[in-house]
């Protein structure tokens, strides 16, 4: 994918953001050190600190790859009830996906607690994001009050992302999409 600048990041960037992701999502942000990353991507310490300055640089990477696939899913359907059930069919399947740990974002939120943290504020970003995302479509879908069930669609996501790891996978799934349902049919 071409950089801001127009060219191509460097294969060892790549590398580097790939394996951390893997790493961070699978056993946590701060149980993997920038040691382990360097050896599994089989990159140099000298290279790592050319992309990024410092490991909360990393995670941040980590977490925007995330948020920008979650905006990519967003920007394929139309805006109102049919972004709403693509959103949450997505969240939905992730929760029955192979190695599935949660949700990225309440993971690192829970390793960075401090509101001015990089990597909190990153966590921030993508919940407003997410948060205007339901706002926006449950007004077009003519929702009385979107602001209100955005944050209880908000609340069911949360909790299929912690209920999809911890508990029944398939039950947490179903229950998000009849919670949307329910939420939609309180639309005109």
């Amino acid at each position: 994918m071409p950089s801001a600048t127009g060219t191509r990041p460097s294969e060892a960037r790549e590398r580097l953001l790939r394996t951390a992701s893997e790493l961070f999502y699978a056993e946590g942000i701060r149980a993997v050190g920038v040691d382990r990353v360097l050896a599994e991507a089989n990159v140099t310490r000298a290279t790592f600190y050319r992309h990024f300055p410092s490991k909360d640089d990393l995670v941040v990477a980590y977490l925007r790859t995330v948020d920008e696939a979650a905006r990519a899913v967003a920007a394929r359907a139309k805006p109102g009830p049919e972004r709403l059930r693509a959103t949450v069919a997505e969240m939905a399947e992730l929760v029955c996906s192979p190695g599935f740990r949660g949700c990225a974002f309440i993971n690192a939120a829970a390793e960075f607690p401090d509101p001015d943290s990089p990597v909190h504020r990153a966590v921030t970003e993508h919940r407003e994001w997410l948060g205007s995302l339901f706002v926006h479509d449950l007004a077009e879908a003519g929702h009385p009050d979107p602001e209100g069930a955005a944050a209880h669609l908000m609340m069911l996501r949360d909790g299929a992302m912690v209920a999809g790891y911890l508990a029944d996978a398939d039950r947490a799934r179903a229950t998000l999409i009849r919670g949307l349902d329910a939420i939609l049919s309180a639309a005109r």
